[in-house]
């Protein structure tokens, strides 16, 4: 059982059989244990994602030993939600819809990224739709696709409201995915391409090594997973 899994996604070229170059995406599973310790459960390279290899993802970490997730954090991929669920039906699905500032340029993100934090940090879903509202009214003239991404996602959105404080900064402080994602990077900037997908997932996995090595504790894990165990009861201990 893992309190939280977030799953991302980033992209790198690999070269096919025709020795042309394709952006593929790698996407990595990072889990919270009840210990609040990251863990990484896997990585999957694809040109391709839709529902049947999001399935076949959850599948494999069923089958791999994982029984329960109680908060499951992606980033508004299609197909993902729903696959999720019918692998573990009892995990509550967040979107995080944390990209939504690589829709500007860099000279308003730091507006952006402000008026953006009013929305998930209201303390109710309602109070956090009319934040969006006032977002919307400001900023679709310039960027006009943020707040649709966001009323795109609402449903998987609205359940992160009724989180406690401590919960909420863990799911949207996405220090935990950022620094391995800075890790990986950093080991593939130096390759121009990969000449295949196993090249790629091997310098990966090294990297992912590395990654562990360093500090895997979650800030503040005490609080949040107090309220975990309320919130969860008899899930949370098993």
């Amino acid at each position: 059982m893992y309190p939280i899994v977030i799953f991302d996604a980033l992209r790198v070229k690999i070269r096919d059989a025709d020795s042309r170059t394709k952006n593929k995406a790698v996407y990595v599973a990072l889990g919270v244990t009840r210990d609040g310790l990251r863990e990484v459960l896997g990585l999957w390279i694809a040109e391709n994602e839709g529902a049947k290899f999001w399935l076949s993802v959850m599948n494999e970490l069923k089958n791999r030993g994982l029984q329960d997730i109680l908060i499951a954090v992606v980033d508004g991929l299609k197909g993902f939600p729903e696959a999720i669920t019918a692998a573990f039906p009892d995990a509550m699905v967040q979107t995080c819809v944390r990209h939504s500032l690589n829709f500007c340029s860099w000279k308003d993100r730091k507006a952006v990224a402000a008026d953006l934090r009013r929305i998930y940090s209201a303390p109710t879903a309602d109070m956090a739709e009319a934040e969006l509202d006032a977002f919307e009214e400001k900023w679709a003239g310039k960027y006009a696709s943020i707040a649709p991404a966001w009323r795109r996602a609402w449903q998987e959105v609205i359940p992160f409201f009724g989180f406690d404080p401590a919960i909420r900064k863990i799911i949207y402080t996405t220090n935990a995915i950022e620094s391995l994602n800075r890790v990986i990077r950093k080991s593939i900037k130096t390759r121009g391409s990969f000449p295949t997908d196993e090249a790629a997932t091997k310098l990966i996995y090294l990297a992912i090594r590395n990654f562990e090595k360093d500090g895997r504790n979650v800030r503040e894990w005490f609080a949040a997973r107090n309220q975990f165990a309320i919130m969860f009861g008899e899930r949370f201990d098993a």
